[in-house]
């Protein structure tokens, strides 16, 4: 009988870590790494942009070590999957995949593409074919919508050096040959702004560790990212960090909450009067694990 395991998502707004709680009630798949995965949206969920990159690369890390995937939705066409086919997942959703009760034929992100100034469709990272205006897509969706006047184009410089930083991480570090992921939705009645940046790689963790110093092989995983956001850490010795830091000390200054997710661990910053602080940043170690690096900023807004 062919093993089977159902990662089911709640009836509500579903965040990056709701889907984390998700893949730990279902047995942690990409570790049992069962013959077929069933996620299964209810009627009533709400995926936000955060989640739907991690269902992305979750689908295709499957894939990719020989498992069936299905995504089956209860409310058909309607609700979490006719948004999903508006941001673009499943233009970029391999089509191996299964959907229920079917895919959609016609997407809605190639139709409405760039009229609604609340989003950035989900744009692939791909090495072989740079998408070289995204970093300005992004930074402009958000200074318009977070700001105004000077403080705004203040942002978007700001916003444009960090999207670009950790795009040009991706096609650099990733080590993957899946392809990575990034893009932007405002949440207007929450009042804040989530930008998304996920791929498929060995992780900050796998590329950094090898060559720190001795006594960083003492500290857990989320220590080490900690400090990478905090001092810069690089592989390459000091002044030539992975980027982490300054794409950190941008988003301090318009008080960004900062999450990175790697393949075991997570790490969530909150910005105090002096940065990211130890008593401000929250970490979480044995994660279910889901490879790549997954970073999302959630800038605030009163507009």
């Amino acid at each position: 009988m062919e093993s089977h395991a159902t990662v089911a998502l709640p009836a509500s707004w579903v965040d990056a870590r709701d889907f984390d709680s998700a893949l730990t009630l279902a047995n942690d798949p990409l570790v049992t790494l069962p013959e077929k995965v069933t996620v299964a949206v209810p009627a009533g969920c709400k995926v936000m942009v955060d989640a739907a990159l991690k269902i992305l690369c979750f689908a295709h890390q499957l894939r990719d070590r020989g498992a069936s995937v299905a995504i089956k939705f209860e409310d058909g066409h309607d609700g979490a999957m006719g948004y999903l086919n508006r941001i673009g997942f499943f233009d970029m959703l391999d089509s191996a995949v299964e959907i229920l009760p079917d895919r959609p034929v016609v997407s809605g992100a190639v139709v409405y593409r760039g009229m609604n100034d609340n989003l950035v469709e989900i744009a692939a990272l791909r090495s072989v074919a740079r998408d070289k205006d995204l970093p300005a897509r992004l930074s402009d969706a958000l200074k318009n919508s977070v700001a105004s006047g000077k403080a705004a184009a203040k942002l978007g410089r700001a916003a444009f050096t960090v999207f670009a930083e950790l795009i040009q991480n991706v096609y650099l570090h990733s080590g993957s040959a899946l392809d990575g992921y990034a893009t932007l939705q405002v949440y207007k009645g929450g009042k804040k702004a989530k930008v998304v940046v996920s791929d498929n790689g060995v992780g900050i963790i796998e590329t950094l560790r090898p060559t720190l110093p001795a006594k960083y092989g003492k500290m857990s995983d989320s220590a080490v990212v900690f400090e990478a956001f905090q001092k810069g850490l690089s592989r390459h010795g000091p002044g030539r960090g992975c980027g982490l830091k300054a794409s950190a000390d941008h988003a301090i200054k318009y008080q960004a909450e900062l999450d990175v997710r790697l393949p075991k661990c997570r790490v969530h910053l909150v910005p105090s009067a002096s940065g990211y602080q130890p008593h401000v940043a929250f970490c979480s170690d044995s994660l279910p694990l889901l490879h790549g690096t997954h970073i999302c900023f959630d800038f605030m807004f009163d507009k």
